[in-house]
């Protein structure tokens, strides 16, 4: 799967009527996706397991229903506790739902209101959402925190669904890989080139990572035309690649050693071809589908063991951007070589928490994958996750000089 450069359906250019269907198509996924937890028992924080990855999810409804009531009902510049200049619908909504104030452990032990209490929340909130946006002009600056809020929800959809998949709950149907497999194309060679890397200024919404713009030079490389697939990745596993530490960094060997893993995340053998999980049910590995669940550590000794590297995020950018034919991507988010850091002149737009937190500690990645809403893709997001991470859509493909 190739996909555009640019599209009229990104939530980033997107009109108030599109963004109202947006939000409306958006609150509908994220339901679907609480009801799958809540029809597995795991709507009760207690049942969920406290992994850094996951969420109580009754509470990461009334954040995302939070989050939107915050910048856009409250109208708050920022996210700043202090910001709001309007009273909340909550007497205590701030309290519980302000992911600043409330530390991730301690979402677990928060006395939330019911279930029903939460679902009528985000419905008013939404709804009042709808109704402010219907008189809104269509300007980038006053439809910035409507962006704003869409991109959260979707993002948060995204987690939710690879928190599904960690749980080994049945996700919604419509929410289900139905990519076409990736398709191997050999290498594409690129001259070098000046590029401008990150948002142009005109690009309507733009995450504060991706700006300001920055003019880079990106010397000649050569890189996969798709991300490395499961059957490729097997050929490392069924090379001892997990064994034979020449082939790990220091971290990740460090990191292999704690989890004594020998294969992805998911995988099992069986007899003579690999089986995985799916959200709970057991398959057969496609051989051809981009590897998934990968984390930094994994990928880098995959490259290490074949006598490739990761591309840097400014080769996967160039690539993605040149409009070249061959080049795949879409499949999975792709870790890159880039540690995450903040481009020169670099300002925490009103969602402050969103990077500069997770500025050199996390490590970028790019592209998306089938969990990503179509209108959040974009081949200027910059996408970023600790190196140990790999329970998300994770993947990787390989360059060279």
């Amino acid at each position: 799967m190739t996909l555009p450069i640019a599209s009229n359906a990104s939530f980033r250019h997107a009109s108030a009527q599109q963004l109202a269907q947006a939000l409306t198509a958006a609150r509908r996924q994220t339901l679907a996706l609480f009801d799958r937890y809540a029809e597995a028992g795991y709507d009760v924080a207690a049942r969920l397991p406290q992994e850094p990855h996951l969420l109580p999810p009754l509470w990461q409804l009334g954040n995302i229903a939070w989050f939107a009531e915050w910048f856009i009902l409250r109208e708050a510049p920022s996210s700043h506790p202090v910001d709001a200049v309007y009273n909340g619908l909550l007497s205590r909504g701030d309290d519980l739902f302000d992911a600043n104030l409330v530390a991730h452990r301690a979402r677990w032990s928060l006395e939330l209101p019911g279930t029903g209490a939460v679902r009528m929340y985000a419905h008013e909130v939404l709804d009042r959402v709808l109704d402010k946006l219907s008189r809104v002009a269509n300007r980038d600056s006053a439809l910035y925190p409507y962006r704003l809020a869409l991109a959260h929800e979707d993002l948060c959809g995204e987690a939710m669904l690879a928190g599904l998949q960690w749980l080994g709950v049945q996700a919604p149907a419509s929410l289900l890989d139905s990519s076409p497999a990736a398709t191997s194309g050999g290498q594409i060679a690129f001259p070098g080139a000046s590029i401008e890397l990150g948002s142009p200024h005109a690009a309507g919404f733009a995450f504060d990572n991706e700006s300001p713009p920055q003019a880079c030079y990106v010397p000649p490389f050569a890189i996969d035309s798709a991300p490395v697939t499961n059957a490729q990745f097997a050929d490392f596993v069924q090379d001892g690649g997990y064994q034979n530490r020449q082939f790990w960094s220091a971290a990740g060997s460090a990191w292999l050693m704690r989890q004594e893993r020998s294969s992805p995340l998911y995988w099992q053998r069986d007899a003579l071809q690999w089986r995985t999980r799916r959200f709970g049910q057991p398959a057969i590995l496609p051989p051809q589908e981009a590897v998934r669940h990968i984390n930094l550590y994994e990928a880098q000794a995959y490259c290490a063991w074949i006598g490739r590297r990761l591309a840097t995020e400014a080769e996967w950018e160039y690539a993605a951007t040149s409009g070249h034919p061959l080049f795949q991507w879409g499949q999975v988010w792709e870790w890159t070589a880039t540690p995450f850091e903040p481009y020169p002149g670099f300002v925490p737009a009103a969602w402050r928490e969103y990077s500069a937190p997770h500025f050199m500690h996390h490590q970028v990645l790019r592209g998306a994958s089938f969990a990503t809403p179509p209108r959040l893709v974009s081949p200027r997001m910059r996408a970023f996750q600790a190196p140990e991470r790999g329970e998300g859509f994770t993947g990787l493909r390989t360059c060279s000089w």
